[in-house]
């Protein structure tokens, strides 16, 4: 029976992708695990590896198409022993049940997080994952889902074992063999719960003609939104609109900070002829940010409508700068990190940012961010809070200002940081808390290092 390639959903909230690139044609045999494509999205370019095994009969979606739906069928597979030629396309809305193919990473076969940056979007397309018999969606990998409709397998009552809890091959495999997990009876429609109504749409401000009017024509050049600024446009409105913002602004001193980077940079031994690593400022901001929610727990939150997340770990996004937009890539559990880690895998994460070779797991989530103006001279500023953080870190440039100390006027190098905070999560007080234990390692930051 042919086997219709779908096009992946490569993280919970995604919709739409650009078919970037086919890697193999018409005729060529698959393997299990072969790259057959390039996906394009909103942040990364991505590899899609196939989960069966026969003749790439049909390729539906040319490569270089752009917003291509989630699940829509992009090819077809015909299975062994099948004539690739005979096999016809699929009828517009989808016939048989289809197979979709998973995405490459470094993670294990076929993951993807479960958690996201962005809240998941009401979908048009057929769900990425099955819903359980209450309602509840369960993250698993393409492969996994198979294997478990295939046995008859209810994948809410598997424990993933993935990254985020995701469901992989192997929880299928265990569960078969433990004999639980069976799928229940499909309930009955007239018992099923009603579906939510749509929520309203965000408000929006004037429209595209309303806009040219006001110019001359001919004035101005009409430059298309790629899907990474829509992506941005709707995610701040949404959070303009969503999170009630409270901001505190501190200022810190740097001198003692500047002096240990300078003597931990001298002190670095050499690999390969280079420096292990170079510490810059902003890693040192990172690591004093975690090891502030390290001693503020009340701070290190997520607000939900019905609960809030307390985190175990201190996950810093940082923003980064990229052709037509921008990422916020993540140091994880930061605040059990060296100043050395942390610097080099920001270095690497930001050159595979700027690349779009970043892994979704690699920039979605985390529990709070850092955005940092500085190095253009920018004094200070107020940045927003990209849910499901509670917080956002503003941080401008060191210069040097006359302050007063002992009753004398002193010169010394200052910098101003302002926190955002989610209102709802972290209250004026408990902000003013984590900030003044961020100033505390900024202005001794030997307690970085024990």
């Amino acid at each position: 029976m042919p086997t219709n390639i779908l096009m992946p959903a490569l993280s919970p909230t995604m919709e739409k992708g650009n078919l970037a690139k086919w890697l193999k044609k018409e005729g060529d045999t698959i393997k299990s695990g072969d790259i057959i494509a390039e996906i394009e999205t909103d942040k990364a370019t991505m590899e899609v590896e196939a989960v069966d095994e026969g003749v790439l009969a049909k390729i539906l979606v040319p490569e270089g198409t752009a917003d291509v739906a989630v699940n829509e069928v992009i090819g077809v597979i015909a299975g062994e022993g099948e004539d690739a030629k005979s096999v016809s396309a699929p009828a517009a809305g989808g016939a048989a049940p289809a197979k979709a193919e998973a995405p490459k990473s470094d993670a294990p076969k076929a993951e993807a997080p479960a958690a996201a940056a962005a809240p998941a979007p009401a979908a048009t397309a057929p769900a990425a994952a099955p819903a359980s018999a209450g309602g509840s969606r369960a993250f698993a990998s393409p492969l996994a889902r198979r294997i478990a409709k295939d046995a008859g397998l209810d994948l809410s009552a598997i424990k993933g074992s993935g990254p985020h809890g995701r469901i992989v091959e192997k929880d299928v495999e265990a569960a078969k063999k433990g004999g639980g997990a069976k799928a229940a009876p499909a309930a009955a429609s007239a018992g099923a719960p009603a579906a939510k109504p749509a929520a309203a749409p965000l408000a929006s401000g004037p429209s595209d003609e309303q806009v040219k009017k006001l110019f001359e024509p001919g004035s101005y050049e009409e430059v298309p939104h790629d899907g990474m600024r829509k992506t941005i446009a709707r995610r701040l409105t949404e959070a303009k609109q969503t999170v009630p913002h409270f901001y505190v602004t501190v200022d810190c001193e740097l001198d003692a900070l500047l002096k240990l980077r300078g003597e931990l940079n001298a002190a670095a031994p050499e690999k390969d002829g280079k420096p292990a690593y170079k510490l810059s400022v902003n890693d040192m901001v990172i690591k004093a940010l975690a090891l502030a929610l390290k001693a503020v727990p009340d701070a290190n939150v997520s607000w939900t409508d019905n609960a809030m997340l307390k985190h175990k770990h201190a996950d810093v996004g940082v923003a980064v700068s990229i052709p037509g937009g921008l990422i916020t890539p993540i140091i994880r559990d930061a605040c059990h990190k060296s100043l050395s880690q942390i610097s080099n895998e920001m270095k690497d994460m930001a050159a595979r940012a700027k690349a779009r070779k970043l892994k979704p797991e690699e920039y979605q989530g985390g529990t709070t961010a850092v955005s940092n103006l500085g190095m253009f001279g920018v004094k200070d500023f107020a940045a927003i809070v990209n849910p499901p953080h509670a917080t956002i870190l503003a941080v401008g440039a060191g210069e040097q200002r006359v302050i007063v100390k002992g009753g004398q006027p002193a010169v010394a190098t200052v910098m101003s940081v302002t926190l955002s905070t989610d209102h709802r999560a972290v209250d004026g007080a408990l902000g003013a808390e984590l900030l003044a234990a961020f100033k505390g390692y900024i202005e001794k930051p030997m307690a970085m290092l024990v």
